[in-house]
């Protein structure tokens, strides 16, 4: 059998179910350079996935934003992107994912290629290393087929932590790619994201 038969399709997940405490408002609604980051990053997404879906919770499918977008509904309780993972596990099993987390405004398609190119399917997943402390990145990866066992098993252990599975599983690591995974949590950070990426305009 060659390769690409044995290859699962790529599909892609966007993340936008995060509560956004700390920014005190929705960060996928937030815009840079004038889009709201959810739908740059959905752009993105589609440029190296096979199809995609939005991640939301139960209560925010009717949302303007996030409505008129394919959807994967949270179908477990409040467990932090693992939720979102689990869930588009549980709704096409035999395909890989590619998570992505929606507020990475300094994304470019050039690093989710970067990504896929390093993909290996018989590893359970791909992920970068981040820059700030070299553990990998699991809001920017791709998660196959394989590793939905060690996720599911974590679950019900009550271990919800998607970057602790990956340091768990046989992943692929790439280098960091600069300051492209870098988000904003806080006011303070949007504000200084939304100069550098001016700067770069």
């Amino acid at each position: 059998m060659s390769t690409a038969q044995t290859r699962p399709p790529l599909y892609g997940l966007l993340l936008s179910g995060g509560a956004s405490r700390r920014m005190q408002q929705d960060k996928a609604a937030l815009a840079y350079l004038g889009e709201p980051q959810l739908l740059r990053a959905w752009r993105l997404l589609g440029q190296v996935t096979e199809r995609s879906f939005l991640s939301v919770r139960a209560e925010q499918r009717e949302d303007p934003l996030r409505a008129p977008l394919p959807q994967i509904v949270d179908s477990y309780d409040a467990i932090g992107p693992a939720a979102g993972i689990l869930s588009a596990q549980g709704s096409y099993p035999e395909v890989a994912w590619l998570v992505l987390a929606c507020d990475l405004p300094l994304l470019d398609a050039a690093t989710l290629r970067q990504l896929v190119d390093g993909r290996d399917p018989q590893a359970d997943a791909c992920a970068f290393t981040s820059r700030h402390d070299g553990l990998p990145e699991p809001l920017c990866a791709i998660w196959e087929p394989s590793s939905n066992a060690l996720l599911e098993q974590r679950y019900l252990a009550g271990s919800y932590c998607p970057r602790k599975a990956l340091m768990q599983s046989r992943t692929v690591l790439l280098p960091a790619p600069g300051a492209a995974l870098d988000n904003a949590n806080t006011p303070e950070e949007r504000a200084q994201l939304q100069q550098v990426l001016e700067s770069m305009a």
